[in-house]
């Protein structure tokens, strides 16, 4: 018997949803980014308006004063829908599982400079009451934006600050007891230096423009903050005493750099699409801007001494810069 093998190749007869090819053409293949991500969010039929707020629809463009013609045109460069999401934080997990083992596996924490650590523990732990701000604040930006584009990276940002506070209290158990973490909260609650970051993280709670919350979030606040935590003071701390606290921070330090990419392409297009939008965007970044350097000059302070102001000129040129390529300026 002779048995003859050959490819056939079978042409399917569409190539994604009506929805996604009314959008890229009918003959061009979807990525799942965008067959997750484009279109999803209803926009009709709603029953009847929220009790809670009978001005708006239950999903409601008009929430911020932002306008856009297509709200889906504020898609994440990064292309995150929910696998490649987890896919991306799994990895990024596994490497921060390996730091922390490393660290405590060598006793590195037990050896660290008690100075350096006493600097670390003061200024890192409480930092995890603005991680939970924000995570509040990812949540409030997912349920009142408008379009999955926007909404769905602003859930999956609010998770990843989960994450960040879940991380910088395992930092103060490592470094510390669970004394310290008690004394950071204490911190936050009561001592003079940490009172204007605490009063910015409770006013963002109630804004109730979402894309203003975005730029206080996001633009002001986390490129302020990570840049004075995650690169100033930890490269302070490195000269120091060696590399014990960058390794407990990597997943900070990766986390911006990867979530820069999204705030800086969102807040680009918003401003482009009408001069309006780039007016608003620069009165909300010049408050929230300037709200951040004051709330984090004192935390500068406490941890940099001397330095304190020099470091704060180049989170801000960095900042300035982000804000000239976005197409916004301070």
């Amino acid at each position: 018997m002779h048995i003859d093998l050959r490819t056939v190749n079978i042409e399917p007869l569409r190539q994604t949803f009506d929805h996604i090819a009314a959008r890229i053409g009918p003959n061009k293949p979807a990525s799942r980014y965008l067959e997750g991500t484009m279109d999803l969010q209803a926009d009709a039929n709603f029953h009847y308006r929220p009790t809670w707020d009978p001005e708006h629809e239950i999903f409601d463009a008009t929430r911020t004063a932002i306008t856009m013609k297509d709200w889906y045109a504020l898609k994440d460069p990064r292309q995150f829908y929910y696998g490649a999401y987890t896919a991306s934080r799994a990895k990024m997990q596994e490497t921060a599982e390996a730091d922390f083992d490393f660290v405590e596996s060598r006793g590195l924490a037990d050896v660290y400079d008690d100075a350096s650590k006493r600097i670390a523990l003061d200024f890192y732990i409480p930092l995890r009451h603005v991680a939970w701000g924000a995570n509040m604040n990812g949540a409030s930006m997912c349920a009142y934006g408008f379009g999955t584009a926007i909404t769905q990276p602003c859930l999956y940002q609010g998770m990843d600050q989960l994450g960040v506070a879940q991380y910088l209290t395992r930092m103060g158990l490592v470094l510390g007891d669970q004394g310290e973490v008690q004394a950071a909260k204490q911190a936050w609650i009561d001592q003079p230096q940490w009172q204007e970051l605490r009063r910015y993280v409770e006013d963002t709670l109630v804004i109730k423009d979402w894309f203003e919350m975005f730029v206080a979030q996001h633009v002001a606040l986390d490129a302020m903050l990570f840049g004075l935590a995650y690169t100033e003071v930890d490269q302070a701390l490195n000269a120091k005493a060696g590399p014990t606290v960058s390794l407990l921070t990597r997943f900070q330090t990766e986390l911006f750099d990867d979530s820069s990419k999204w705030v800086d392409a969102s807040l680009r297009i918003a401003a482009a699409e009408n001069p309006e939008n780039k007016a608003q965007l620069q009165k909300w970044i010049a408050h929230w801007r300037g709200r951040a350097v004051t709330a984090l000059q004192p935390l500068a302070s406490m941890a940099l001494g001397g330095d304190a102001d020099a470091a704060m000129g180049r989170v801000s040129a960095r900042l300035d810069a982000r804000l000239a390529k976005a197409g916004v300026s301070a």
